[in-house]
């Protein structure tokens, strides 16, 4: 099969795992290796990226050099492919051209497990995907070369107080307050709120155990008590009743009545209702990034925040101290006093070390 007859093919197992292919024999050995480490969803984006790789490519992977991975983060950034035809739509509210940096970054990293994957079995000499671009610095500091796309962090986005409010009152659920008011208090993730099951919930402690974290990676914390109401009310007033699933929130009528939520029809329910509530914003993940918000703000220590949020790194975590602006205004406001004294020998320095 040629690189332009790719395409993502999704099919059962006889134990119900879900089996990804794109109709390349190395990809789709790569993407078995793949589905036994990762999450289902990561496996699917992993397929659609060397889908899209090795279609601007054009080349099968043995022929991949250097040149052609930096072509593709061109083609890429600039929305258009070699021989000047679309890539893929613009973005009107996004980057100017192309898709934006972190796309391009997530697709490389992709890329590049894929050629360590074939290298490490010998189908491939050395990995085409470069570390980075060399500097002067080079010899004495190795590895410390220029990123091959740079990608701004930005500040996620959170809800103010009337949102949460707003949004939680255009719910029309126990199922699906409780499911916001996980993500809101307790700060999980959409797949973790979806995967939670009945024995997860420590009702007694008023924790939540999470089983499926983001990289296989456990972790029980507390959630407030309005969490467990709103799970109590659903379980005993909308529950279907006889199911079998084991999992907290299931689907609760139609065709699908009685089976686990998926992620497309909690997103369904969120957009309704943002939608009901006039709301502009309210991902999941804006949900979740309140909660921590909220949480350093309160005065949480950042190392707790980290063990909450279930960051493998607690640079991870570091973002809610620019998003927490009293944290941020009450440093300033101390070091403030001490700085303008010191500059101001013979000045006044204002109320509260404003300088004037």
């Amino acid at each position: 099969m040629s690189a332009a007859e790719l395409c993502v093919a999704c099919s059962r197992d006889r134990s119900g795992g879900l089996v990804v292919r794109v109709g390349m024999p190395l990809a789709d050995v790569y993407l078995e290796f793949l589905a036994g480490r990762c999450r289902p969803n990561t496996v699917l984006a992993a397929a659609y990226y060397l889908k899209v790789f090795f279609t601007v490519a054009g080349k099968p992977p043995d022929q991949v050099r250097p040149a052609d991975v930096l072509a593709f983060i061109t083609a890429q950034r600039t929305g258009r492919c070699s021989s000047d035809g679309v890539l893929q739509p613009v973005d009107p509210g996004g980057e100017p051209a192309g898709v934006s940096g972190a796309t391009v970054r997530r697709r490389l990293s992709v890329v590049s497990g894929f050629f360590s994957f074939l290298q490490a079995r010998g189908d491939v000499a050395a990995n085409p995907v470069p570390r980075g671009l060399p500097t002067r610095r080079e010899r004495s500091r190795p590895r410390q070369g220029v990123p091959l796309v740079r990608a701004t962090r930005k500040l996620p986005r959170i809800l103010a107080p009337a949102e949460v409010d707003a949004l939680t009152a255009a719910l029309r659920t126990h199922r699906d307050r409780a499911m916001v008011a996980a993500m809101v208090l307790g700060g999980l993730r959409r797949c973790e709120v979806l995967g939670l099951r009945l024995e997860d919930l420590h009702v007694a402690e008023r924790r939540v155990f999470i089983a499926e974290g983001k990289g296989g990676r456990q972790r029980l914390i507390p959630v407030s008590g309005r969490f467990f109401a709103a799970v109590a009310a659903y379980l005993d007033a909308e529950r279907p009743p006889g199911t079998r699933s084991d999992r907290v929130f299931l689907v609760l009528k139609g065709p699908h009545r009685g089976q686990p939520l998926s992620a497309t029809g909690m997103d369904s329910i969120l957009t309704a209702a943002r939608r009901r509530a006039g709301l502009g914003h309210a991902t999941c993940h804006e949900l979740r990034h309140t909660c921590l918000t909220r949480l350093r703000e309160a005065g949480m220590a950042l190392e707790a925040v980290q063990a909450q949020a279930g960051h493998a790194s607690i640079e991870s975590t570091r973002i809610y101290l620019h998003l927490a602006d009293d944290w941020l205004a009450a440093q300033y406001r101390k070091a403030a006093e001490v700085t303008g004294a010191q500059v101001f020998a013979g000045q006044s320095a204002g109320p509260a070390g404003s300088w004037r």
